[in-house]
């Protein structure tokens, strides 16, 4: 625990080289107090996927226990809803604190998820739900990088640059298959649709696999539009955020660009935003 309570102090110390102020998430140990775990639930129309909405209704539940500890043995079917849950104890929030689990995870994890976390404090940005974690979630894995690339340890950067090119494989995959599954909703029963997403599922192989993974002890039929809504707040963006830094003159300049997104900004504000920075950033 020491070694990662060290690490984590590296990396908020890190953090404002990248115009990312540090936040309390994650500053301390489980031996300063007792470890507060969350458990998440989203909820979606059955039919439907929050292509451009919200999901929704999304929950969030506090025990004051390790998630090793809480393992859920299923959710039951919510009539009309499908229903995907995760649990953690890694939250934007100063009572998240690094517990065992945490400290025994991949370094690359580790590091992107004090970023991530970092990132979410107001300070940084306090946009709706999706949209935040839409820009948090790039921009954490590439602050990893760039962490990584200042420590000058070859092997863990390849494995952060790695972690980059799967999420953006990732995030590719996912917006492709949500746009052809939101058309299949609109143009066949809810059942005809999710048998045909799952029978092109393997078409899909990057995205096919954390499907597959995280959905682990749950029903995925049921969950299948919960977690396709979920999964869009976190990766809509990445593959496009990540082409951006390799445009941008440096990842600082793009956090700070991207901090200009307005609180009461839409998808419809982003996506123009992004087509700024764009044109901004374009080689002459």
């Amino acid at each position: 625990m020491q070694a990662t309570a060290n690490l984590i102090d590296e990396v908020k110390a890190f953090a404002p080289t990248l115009a990312i102020e540090p936040t309390e998430a994650l500053a301390r140990t489980a031996g300063s107090g007792p470890p507060l775990s969350m458990l998440w639930l989203w909820m979606q129309r059955v039919g439907t996927i929050a292509l451009r909405d919200r999901v929704n209704v999304r929950l969030a539940i506090g025990f004051y226990n390790e998630r090793e500890r809480l393992k859920l043995e299923q959710v039951y079917r919510v009539d009309g809803y499908s229903v995907y849950y995760r649990q953690g104890n890694e939250f934007a929030d100063s009572r998240s604190l690094a517990t065992l689990g945490f400290a025994a995870e991949p370094i690359v994890r580790r590091v992107m998820v004090v970023l991530h976390e970092d990132l979410h404090g107001d300070i940084n940005f306090n946009l709706p739900w999706e949209l935040e974690e839409a820009i948090v979630t790039p921009l954490g894995a590439l602050a990893a990088v760039e962490f990584f690339r200042q420590r000058g340890v070859a092997a863990t950067l390849e494995n952060a640059l790695k972690a980059v090119a799967e999420e953006r494989q990732l995030s590719r995959e996912l917006n492709e298959l949500a746009h052809i599954a939101d058309g299949l909703f609109k143009s066949a029963s809810a059942d005809e649709a999710s048998t045909a997403i799952f029978a092109m599922m393997p078409n899909f192989p990057n995205y096919g696999r954390q499907f597959r993974r995280q959905t682990q002890g749950q029903h995925a039929p049921t969950a299948l539009e919960a977690k396709l809504s979920h999964d869009l707040a976190y990766y809509r963006y990445f593959d496009r955020i990540a082409a951006l830094a390799e445009m941008a003159p440096d990842l600082r300049t793009l956090v700070q660009d991207l901090k200009g997104i307005p609180a009461d900004a839409t998808y419809a504000v982003v996506d123009e935003l992004l087509h700024r920075l764009e044109i901004k950033y374009r080689p002459v």
